[in-house]
């Protein structure tokens, strides 16, 4: 690893991105955490963390739900915790690791690799609200369905995940969130957390649904990780630029280990599209950054070479469809932190 501090014309465009998106009405403010490692975060934000709360300014410590940034902040890294206990093997079927099932279950047959790489097949839409007022259990409802794709070519699903926090718990005989509060009191990640949380002034709203109707705010956004009580691998988890930026600098003090995870996760597996693959969870890039985003507009890049992380927290989904409205500064933030 050769450290490549940003440079002060870096910063000034990736705060000019943020301001842009704040005054396209992108978003109603953020908060970005970039640096390198070893030196201290620096902090930018934008805007306000919601009309609702009048001018008060998004901060390090504003809470905002990560939605799918769950999947690389709580399920990614307690999965290599388990590999390494021995307690989960990455080639064996997650069935394995769920309570017993009898008979056929073909989406129980995808291993853990498949699963942390979106390549087992399993059906691309996630509707748990069908299985309303079933007397069977999530584990096993999911695990029989049929396939949907071919195992082995990449297709972004959430059911993998679901499934991966089943097994997590299951296995460990320890409910998910607290699995997640233990890994991130060890470090330091103290505003990290599984919702719900608390309205007022430190929490990002996400989005009015129905007109007239309450905003959600202080729980999860995402409608299957709401059937599932807010606590899933997929989706569920708050949390700050300070911890972010915390998180970063743990996995990437760590990267260069000849069997860290981090570094094991950022090699290419599955390709995207072209200059894009699937590792264990992170997209892989171009020039060894690996990166993640979350539906409600949050985004995390790491490059494990130059030692530089970025986090982006938004409540984009605020206004609407967040993808789209976040593109020009997610594209920005993965040129930056690929510059060297």
């Amino acid at each position: 690893m050769t450290l490549v501090p940003f440079t002060s014309d870096d910063t000034a465009r990736v705060a000019e991105a943020l301001d842009q998106a704040v005054t396209d009405g992108a978003t109603p403010g953020g908060v970005i955490a970039l640096g390198t490692l070893g030196e201290p975060p620096r902090f930018l934000r934008a805007g306000r963390i919601a009309g609702e709360l009048g001018d008060t300014a998004p901060g390090p410590d504003t809470l905002y739900d990560l939605a799918s940034l769950t999947k690389v902040v709580a399920t990614w890294p307690l999965v290599c915790q388990a590999l390494d206990a021995g307690v989960l093997s990455r080639t064996a079927p997650v069935r394995d690791f769920l309570p017993p099932i009898d008979g056929p279950a073909p989406s129980g047959e995808a291993t853990i690799e498949q699963l942390l790489t979106h390549t087992a097949g399993l059906k691309a839409a996630t509707r748990l609200d069908q299985y309303r007022g079933t007397d069977r259990p999530l584990h096993e409802l999911l695990c029989r369905e049929p396939l949907e794709g071919t195992p082995g070519e990449h297709r972004y699903v959430n059911r993998g995940y679901i499934l991966l926090g089943l097994a997590l718990a299951h296995a460990h005989g320890i409910p998910l969130d607290a699995l997640g509060r233990a890994l991130w009191d060890q470090l330091g990640m103290t505003g990290t957390t599984y919702g719900p949380v608390a309205r007022g002034p430190r929490v990002a709203p996400t989005e009015r649904r129905i007109p007239g109707a309450p905003l959600i705010w202080g729980t999860v956004h995402d409608d299957n990780a709401a059937l599932l009580g807010g606590v899933a691998g997929h989706a569920g988890v708050f949390s700050t630029a300070r911890d972010l930026a915390r998180y970063a600098e743990h996995l990437l003090a760590r990267a260069g280990r000849p069997h860290g995870w981090l570094r094991a996760s950022t090699l290419p597996l599955a390709p995207i599209e072209p200059g894009l693959d699937r590792g264990l969870s992170w997209i892989c890039a171009p020039g060894g950054v690996a990166h993640h985003h979350g539906f409600t507009g949050t985004s995390l890049y790491l490059a494990p070479g130059s030692g530089r992380y970025l986090a982006i927290l938004t409540n984009a989904v605020h206004h609407g469809e967040a993808r789209r409205r976040t593109a020009p500064l997610r594209a920005l933030a993965l040129k930056t932190i690929t510059a060297v």
